[in-house]
């Protein structure tokens, strides 16, 4: 078989699949197995080794890890300490509410790196809060969900660890990475905000003491720390990424059981339970998409892709606007995780073949999949949001277009800007990132 009829079978099926609501990393598994037949040089078996090859990677532990961290400081109450913060920080402005939720959002992204985690702790508090102040069930629902996206970009982040160990990029340099595209979506969101609030009258907290300020850091100083750690040991080389994800967990559990004794057995056996549970489906789709993945690279599928793309021409930023558009359209339909294994590894090769630098590359392809959490029909961050807010996906459909907007606006900044995303990088990883 040549490399166009395996992608035709390969896609196809796995496209039939989905449409007949298969789950994805049955879908993917499943679509391998008649390629695996058809060719006399391939055996069934090989399924099940290529699974078991992605599974054998210390780095993959930073997964679990990571999840059960973000768990651990949801049920230890750190949601309400920095929204204590966020109050006295940015309550005061018109749709105080509303840019404290962002606020919430972006200092949670540091702590946990898990959007889906981040939509359900901070939607658990805020949305009913927003709805009791007045605020539209619609608008608040569609801007939780939309500042959970930065979850998975301002670091750490669970996709930047898979991108990373998938791809052979440093982690550290991802994380760096996306911490300025992180701080302009978060901006974008409270210019949103304040739009809305002008217009509908949403009321505002009033402009806070100096003593306010002081007690409200204070408690919310220790959770702050932990991006700084976590970043910090990474980037000064003192542990690795799959290291920082258990010190994030140790730390969690310090904070919850010794400082503020929130968490007791029961909170975290739910905890470990509920990491468990999520961390087995993503890793279980990691290891179905990898044989997939093997499939496309086996039968040379990426270099078929880049020879139809190179006969069009175009450089670096012309890669980028492919790349975004077709991680934006698999987001919409397929989780984060298989989609980089999959869509990542056959772009790769064409980003290289423009000299388009790795981490520029990995940025785009982050941020366009971490969009799909909030685009139906999957939109996984916007369904956890509209339960939490007791509405139907439709209801919220219009808000979210509006706050998407500023999230491409920030998507194209960061294709046409490479220098502006790798400026910290090259900073403060000057010998691994040049």
């Amino acid at each position: 078989m040549n490399p166009g009829e395996v992608a035709l079978i390969l896609f196809g099926l796995f496209a039939l699949l989905v449409v007949l609501r298969v789950p994805v990393a049955f879908a993917l598994g499943l679509a391998c197995i008649p390629v695996f037949f058809i060719d006399e040089r391939l055996t069934p078996f090989l399924l099940l080794n290529e699974m078991m090859k992605a599974y054998n990677s210390f780095l993959l532990l930073a997964i679990p890890f990571f999840m059960l961290a973000a768990n651990l400081m949801n049920s230890a109450g750190i949601t309400d300490k920095l929204v204590n913060l966020s109050r006295v920080l940015v309550g005061w402005l018109p749709g105080g509410l509303g840019h404290v939720s962002v606020m919430v959002s972006m200092l949670f992204a540091g702590i946990s790196g898990s959007s889906t985690a981040e939509a359900a702790g901070v939607g658990g508090v805020l949305i009913p809060a927003m709805k009791k102040q007045g605020y539209d069930t619609p608008f608040a629902v569609s801007l939780v969900a939309c500042a959970a996206v930065m979850g998975v970009i301002i670091p750490p982040s669970i996709l930047m660890v898979v991108w990373g160990g998938v791809i052979s990029v440093s982690i550290g340099g991802l994380f760096l990475a996306g911490v300025l595209p992180g701080l302009m979506m978060a901006m974008s969101f409270m210019v949103v905000v304040y739009i809305y609030a002008k217009r509908r009258n949403y009321p505002v907290f009033p402009k806070p003491t100096f003593r306010e300020i002081a007690s409200a850091s204070g408690s919310a100083l220790l959770p702050i720390m932990t991006p700084g750690i976590i970043i910090g040991g990474i980037v000064g080389g003192f542990f690795t990424p799959t290291e920082a994800s258990v010190i994030a967990v140790l730390y969690a559990m310090f904070l919850g059981v010794v400082i503020y004794r929130k968490l007791g057995p029961s909170q975290l056996r739910e905890s470990l339970y509920d990491s468990g549970r999520f961390a087995a489906i993503s890793l279980f789709c990691i290891g179905t998409a990898s044989a997939f993945g093997w499939l496309l690279a086996y039968f040379h599928i990426p270099q078929l892709f880049v020879d139809m793309v190179s006969q069009w021409g175009g450089g670096v930023i012309s890669v980028g606007l492919i790349t975004a558009l077709c991680f934006l359209v698999v987001g919409c339909f397929i989780d984060a995780i298989p989609a980089i294994i999959i869509v990542g590894t056959i772009l790769a090769p064409l980003a290289e073949s423009v000299g388009m630098h790795p981490i520029h590359f990995a940025i785009i392809g982050v941020i366009s999949i971490a969009y799909g959490l909030v685009t139906p029909p999957y939109g996984l961050c916007l369904m956890i949001a509209c339960t939490v807010g007791g509405i139907k996906i439709r209801a919220a459909i219009r808000d979210t277009l509006v706050l998407f907007v500023p999230m491409l606006i920030v998507l194209g900044l960061v294709i046409l800007l490479p220098d502006l995303i790798l400026w910290l990088p090259r900073l403060l990883m000057p010998k691994l990132v040049s």
